[in-house]
């Protein structure tokens, strides 16, 4: 099951994907007498997601069917960030070694580089990524997104699947040069509104075959800048899943960022995109708020 949030009447509320476009929560439940949240986040806080995919794959597509025409075309659709206030946000620096020679870094090798982002730098797909006025040097990063989806604590890594929520496509943003000032800076150098892309599609685990066969893109104006495989991250999302549920209690919705095949500079007017086999893309236009002074 694809899960999206959706604009509508200037609300946010969550949709299903099928071959016609996008199905409103609110319309199945009114449709089909069903009682599902119609908040993204709710469904995975309370655990009905887990139950609405079920429902999904145990005939419910079929009688998704029944209502193509209440289908907003994907082409008409609006989309939002997934959801705006998950508990936490990680994100995982220089997990591929090919991006740590980028930075002139060596790719940890022990532990994960891990660092964590506040929830107001999340944005939706084709809202505006603003270079801040402190920055002379911002990149963006595709990266492949984990979500949670149940509370957990000292997971093993054979069972961090049955806690996965899904998974989505992910811009992360950084200042680079405020970074480079001083590693003890990362945190700032992170956290700048807009710098987190989040959406427009949480995938659930039934439907991606092999998460480590994945390919993440890091595109810039329709190029490839950079490309890998999750296979060669050096922390697997399985391991990550594991690693912070020994440091913190995970909760539903949290969200793990794992890190990027590859950070390209933005300027003004650049679109940057992240691209994942099988995932709807997400794509971002840029702005430098220096021009705007």
């Amino acid at each position: 099951m694809r899960v999206a949030t959706i604009k509508q009447n200037n609300t946010e509320t969550a949709a299903i994907m099928v071959e016609a476009g996008l199905i409103p929560i609110k319309v199945i439940n009114e449709k089909l007498s069903y009682n599902y949240p119609t908040d993204l986040f709710e469904l995975i806080w309370t655990g009905q997601l887990k139950q609405l995919n079920d429902w999904y794959r145990q005939g419910g597509k079929n009688e998704l069917s029944s209502l193509s025409m209440n289908a907003i075309p994907k082409e008409e659709v609006r989309f939002g960030p997934l959801y705006r206030r998950p508990h936490k946000i990680w994100g995982i620096g220089l997990n591929y070694v090919e991006h740590a020679a980028d930075l002139a870094e060596k790719a940890p090798d022990a532990e994960p580089a891990s660092f964590m982002k506040p929830d107001t730098a999340i944005i939706g797909p084709h809202d505006l990524i603003k270079i801040p006025v402190q920055s002379e040097k911002t990149t963006a990063e595709g990266e492949l997104g984990v979500i949670i989806g149940k509370k957990c604590k000292e997971v093993e890594e054979k069972d961090a699947p049955g806690v996965i929520a899904g998974y989505t496509t992910i811009i992360d943003m950084t200042a680079e040069d405020i970074l480079r000032k001083n590693p003890r800076y990362l945190t700032r150098s992170k956290s700048f509104d807009t710098f987190f892309s989040f959406g427009p599609v949480l995938v659930t685990p039934d439907e991606v075959e092999d998460v480590m066969s994945l390919k993440v893109a890091t595109v810039i104006n329709g190029r490839v800048y950079r490309e890998n495989v999750v296979s060669n991250m050096t922390f697997n999302p399985y391991f990550l899943v594991s690693f912070h549920s020994k440091v913190m209690t995970m909760l539903p919705g949290d969200i793990i960022s794992t890190g990027t095949p590859g950070a390209v500079v933005i300027q003004e007017g650049d679109v940057v995109e992240c691209i994942i086999d099988g995932f709807e893309k997400l794509a971002n236009p840029v702005t430098d708020l220096k021009t705007r002074k």
